[in-house]
This record gives C-alpha cells, sequence and structure tokens, in this order.
C-alpha cells in the first residue's frame, strides 16, 4: 500500500494544479472555491499545512489543514481516482495528525457532504 509513493510540502508552483484536482475530485456540482489563488494562500501562511502524495513525480494526492489556537481543521483531502484505496489518504492523515500533535493541537475537525458515504467511511 501506497508503496513508491512520496509525501512532501506542496510547492507554491503547484497551487493550480492542486486547484484543478479539488475542482475536479472534491468540488464537483459545487462550484469552484478552491481557485489557484486559494490554495496558493494556503501554501504562503504559516497556520496552514499543505501536503502531497507523488508518484513518479506526479501530484496523485494532496491534503490542506489550517490550525488556529487548540484546534485544527482539515479543509480537503483529495486522491486520484486511480490511486484511491492504496493507503495514500491514510498516510496524508497521519502526517497532518502529526503535525497537529507536534503543534500542540489536540483537536481536528473536518467536513463531509452529507452525500459522500465513501468520505464518511474513510473518516
Amino acid at each position: 500500500m501506497a508503496v513508491g509513493i512520496e509525501f512532501r510540502l506542496a510547492r507554491l508552483v503547484e497551487a493550480g494544479h492542486l486547484a484543478a484536482m479539488s475542482r475536479d475530485l472534491v468540488e464537483t456540482g459545487l462550484g469552484w472555491s478552491w481557485t489557484p489563488t486559494r490554495v496558493a494562500r494556503r501554501i504562503r501562511c504559516k497556520d496552514s499545512v499543505v501536503v502531497v502524495a507523488c508518484s513518479r513525480g506526479q501530484i496523485v494526492g494532496f491534503a490542506i489543514m489550517r490550525f488556529g489556537g487548540e484546534e485544527a481543521h482539515l479543509d480537503l483531502l483529495a486522491v486520484k481516482q486511480s490511486y484511491q484505496r492504496a493507503g495514500i489518504g491514510r498516510r496524508l492523515i497521519e502526517w497532518l495528525e502529526e503535525s497537529a500533535l507536534v503543534a500542540g493541537v489536540p483537536i481536528v475537525y473536518l467536513e463531509v457532504r452529507a452525500g459522500n458515504r465513501g468520505a464518511q467511511r474513510f473518516y
């Protein structure tokens, strides 16, 4: 599971790609709110962590979490469909959980659409 996948912090130049993934994988039918500008702000923000999962140099998943006080909020998590169920989402969450613990943040919140049963089972 997740063999050969590299996990690292996102680079500013990748904001457009992550935004497109959000549009296509997360925000389908909702309108596009995680634009390249918004993702770039999170990559630059000292109170956010943006992690990517790469296979052979190509981004196949990512997650964005912001920190505030005693809690964090998982804003986005997406894994390309052809890479789902390979442990990538779990490893992204583990990275973010460890970041929260290191920051002394004991609580992480997230939101899932009511009709997204797959995401509900995952979380």
